[in-house]
């Protein structure tokens, strides 16, 4: 009875002993086993190591791999798996058994070896060479909270990461490039597919850095090109908004002697985001859905049925830029086959609608190149060194005989190996070319194709001319039948425009009660409005009636005789504005009635006196409540985000610009003005210090706005900021460090989106830089605020300048439109 007590007991005591030496914590050190029924978590609870059975295969067959908690996302999701070639089998349900498939530190040694139930070893980290100055005891594999397995030496160094022997999916910190020298056995890093849902052996995808040419990510299909990415601009950093998530995806390009490689990064409290090569042959952007509790898809490559490697053929294109991609030709070529291309067949490509000159002594004179921008250059291209302009680069390409394209990009601020420029140029067949639009940002470049010297564009066909002389010979016709009328009503016309000029000057006077019935606009004409009905309206301008004051003069609420509300501008006698501001500000605006600008309805100058009608809006403005301490609290981040994208769209809040319009054209790209007006803060460099005014001075504009929506300081503000001069010197600051977020009004800092916030800082600094060539389009920042970018250029440092020594010239006007309102952004 007492041997069969004892027998018991010790076999109770063996049972006991795996469990005595199961890992604890996130670490599994030397003594320590991983048994199937047992789990490593990660120092923050994001990840957990242990044995898995896909949720397709059998659940005997098991393998080691690295996956998602539970409590950060429900599904489990694997990130990693180390015997994706050797399965281990486990029996039963629990796996605790002395037979068990395990996995351990090497006695004596620093490898990870995973044994199957028999002992025979499985898979292992296979480290050689790796020399300890510790004890063995010490050495340990620690899972981190990014993901990363990692086996550290005693003395702290890292031996071994998981993250240099990727799988399916590509996660923050990992790496996907190459390195020029291998080291520690590793000599690039390459994404590859599973080969089913089921079964996590490698597939037949894959993808990586082009070893060819270190420029470009290729996705393979076994040894097959299946489909690549832009070739590297020179670009470090890039960001795309996301909005289905409110994520912002940060890519890294690194370029040093050893290595070149790509990373991502996402901001903290992002949802869990992941890149996967799928069995089907996609590549795709994944991103946690907490309230669907399932992966949302943010991005899928190729995403159109031209996009993969070569769909169009040579000399042809994917053209993304419609909302059909549809491959095209190359401008000066056409389609080789009509037939097949008619019919949606593209594989024999395009051919040359005009046949080169002979080139003679590698000149090329007889040549000329073409620009095609917004365009993913083509594959087989040749890296030339020692380029330091474009002009040389196309030089380079006009002298090779052989030579049918070429394309640039700068490298001076992202090479570390010292490389001044890229120059690509191309020597055979265009394969691969995709024209992807101005919002792919820094991965869309200009392709310089060779065509014939005088060629323009691509060739008419004879069936267009047979369409075109008919109906160039009719409007030949209409006009000469034009110009016979011109002719006969010239006089008449004269005498129209003089009664017109004089009712857009003063002196074609109306009544305040005529002004008040209808729509005074409907027409070019705006009325002037005598003096004394004016005074009528606003109680003779007493001060109670007066809402702001602009540097030019005062403004004052009314009422017209006719009922309507109106804001009157009356500027000082001893303003700076003479005669010619006011007649532009008068009868250019007129003639502008833009529908972000409040409605100027007429004028007056009667003796000394000048002043402006315009319609008024009543809720006050947004500087009323955003530089207010007590009440910037109402404009909380959804209110505020919604303002710089109603701004950025031109639509929802409404522009009160008490002054003279910087006006042109839609389509004139730039104005050179004697005389600077506006709110300096506002202004943009080259505006303020040389008069010159394009539309990317009114871009410089939003970019300050967007700064003190996010900030809650005001422009002019004539406080030192956190120690730096000014508003965009702090917030350049705070970017250049990496601590943006903390840019944020304090007091909306609960209903704030981290991402929402870093998206705006990065577009507002990308709106203020100095050169008015880097700064965005406001069509751009739509799209990017709506619905991100591919990628976002790193900011330049803008120049600083003390806001607070300049003087403040601004009509503090109240506006409003719906529940969002504003106040004078430019006011002169």
């Amino acid at each position: 009875m007492e041997w069969s007590r004892c027998t018991c007991i010790t076999a109770a005591v063996l049972l006991l002993l795996p469990r005595l030496c199961s890992p604890a914590g996130d670490k599994l050190t030397h003594g320590e086993s991983l048994l199937p029924s047992d789990t490593i978590v990660s120092d923050g609870g994001a990840f957990v190591l242990g044995f898995f059975a896909p949720s397709d295969a059998t659940p005997a067959r098991q393998y080691l791999g690295i996956w998602y908690s539970n409590t950060t996302v429900t599904v489990q999701t694997v990130v990693w798996v180390a015997n994706r070639d050797a399965p281990v089998i486990v029996d039963g349900p629990s796996g605790n058994s002395s037979s068990a498939p395990s996995l351990g530190l090497a006695n004596g040694g620093s490898n990870l070896i995973l044994s199957d139930a028999s002992g025979r070893v499985v898979w292992t980290t296979n480290i050689t060479g790796a020399t300890s100055s510790g004890t063995p005891g010490s050495m340990a594999a620690v899972l981190r909270n990014d993901g990363n397995l990692v086996i550290l030496s005693p003395d702290g160094a890292t031996l071994w990461r998981s993250f240099d022997h990727p799988t399916d999916t590509f996660i923050p910190g990992m790496k996907v490039g190459r390195r020029y020298r291998p080291h520690d056995g590793v000599d690039g890093w390459r994404i590859v597919s599973w080969k089913g849902p089921g079964d996590p052996s490698p597939g037949s995808f894959s993808y990586g850095m082009d070893p060819n040419t270190s420029l470009q990510l290729l996705l393979w299909n076994g040894t097959r090109i299946y489909w690549r990415t832009s070739v590297w601009t020179g670009y470090m950093t890039a960001g795309k908004y996301h909005g289905a998530t409110g994520t912002v995806i940060y890519v890294t390009v690194v370029d040093s002697e050893e290595e070149i490689y790509s990373s991502f990064s996402v901001a903290d409290g992002a949802p869990p985001t992941r890149y996967v090569v799928t069995d089907a042959g996609k590549f795709q952007l994944l991103s946690w859905n907490r309230n669907a509790s399932a992966w949302a898809t943010l991005e899928s490559w190729p995403s159109r049925a031209c996009s993969p490697y070569g769909s169009c053929g040579a000399y042809g294109y994917c053209d993304h830029s419609q909302a059909v991609a549809t491959c095209k030709c190359l401008d000066g070529f056409e389609p080789a086959s009509q037939g097949e291309w008619s019919r949606g067949v593209f594989s024999r490509g395009c051919r040359r609608s005009q046949a080169l000159a002979p080139c003679r002594d590698g000149s090329g004179e007889g040549d000329a190149f073409l620009a095609m921008s917004n365009m993913k250059v083509p594959d087989k291209f040749v890296l030339l060194g020692n380029m330091i302009s474009v002009d040389e680069c196309a030089a380079a390409c006009r002298r090779n005989c052989s030579c049918v394209a070429y394309a640039y990009a700068s490298l001076r601020s992202s090479s570390a190996k010292g490389d001044i420029a890229r120059c690509l140029v191309w020597t055979g067949e265009l394969v691969d070319a995709q024209m992807i639009g101005a919002i792919w940002g820094v991965t869309a470049e200009t392709l310089n194709l060779r065509v014939p010297a005088g060629f323009t564009g691509k060739r008419t066909g004879t069936k267009t001319v047979k369409i075109l002389l008919p109906v160039l010979a009719s409007v030949l016709i209409v006009t000469c039948i034009v110009l016979l009328w011109f002719c006969k009503c010239r006089a008449k016309g004269k005498r129209i425009s003089s009664e017109s000029e004089k009712k857009l000057v003063p002196g074609s006077v109306r009544t305040s009660s005529e002004l008040g019935e209808g729509n005074p606009t409907e027409d070019l004409e705006f009325p002037s409005i005598q003096f004394s009905d004016i005074a009528v309206a606003t109680n003779n301008f007493s001060r109670a009636c007066m809402i702001g004051r602009g540097g030019f003069g005062k403004v004052y609420k009314g009422t017209l005789l006719g009922g309507r509300e109106v804001a009157v501008k009356r500027l000082s006698k001893d303003s700076e504005q003479g005669i010619e501001e006011f007649k532009n500000e008068a009868i250019l605006i007129s003639k502008l009635q833009h529908r972000n600008l409040v409605r100027l309805l007429g004028c007056c100058t009667e003796g000394a006196e000048r002043l402006l009608i315009y319609e008024y809006l009543a809720n006050k403005g947004l500087d009323a409540i955003l530089f207010d301490n007590e009440r910037k609290s109402l404009l909380d981040w959804p209110t505020r985000f919604g303002i710089i994208k109603g701004v950025a769209r031109e639509m929802r809040p409404k522009i009160a610009d008490f002054g003279m319009a910087k006006i042109f054209g839609e389509n004139q790209q730039k104005a050179n003005t004697k005389r600077v007006v506006g709110t300096y803060g506002y202004i943009a460099p080259e505006y303020r210090i040389e008069g010159v005014f394009s539309v990317k001075s009114d871009v410089y504009s939003f970019g300050i706005l967007v700064l003190e929506i996010v900030s809650g300081v005001r422009i002019s503000s004539t406080d030192d900021i956190m120690g730096s001069p000014g508003l965009v010197a702090y917030a350049w600051k705070l970017w250049k460090e990496g601590n943006a977020s903390d840019l944020v009004d304090s007091s909306i800092v609960e209903s704030c989106a981290l991402d929402e916030v870093l998206l705006s800082i990065h577009v507002g600094l990308l709106c203020v830089q100095d050169d008015p060539n880097g700064r965005p389009l406001m069509s751009s920042v739509v799209s990017i605020l709506e619905n991100g970018s591919v990628s976002l250029p790193a900011p330049d440092q803008p120049a600083y300048f003390a806001e607070r020594n300049c003087k403040v010239k601004g009509d503090d006007v109240q506006s409003s439109r719906n529940s969002i309102t504003m106040t004078v952004l430019q006011g002169r």
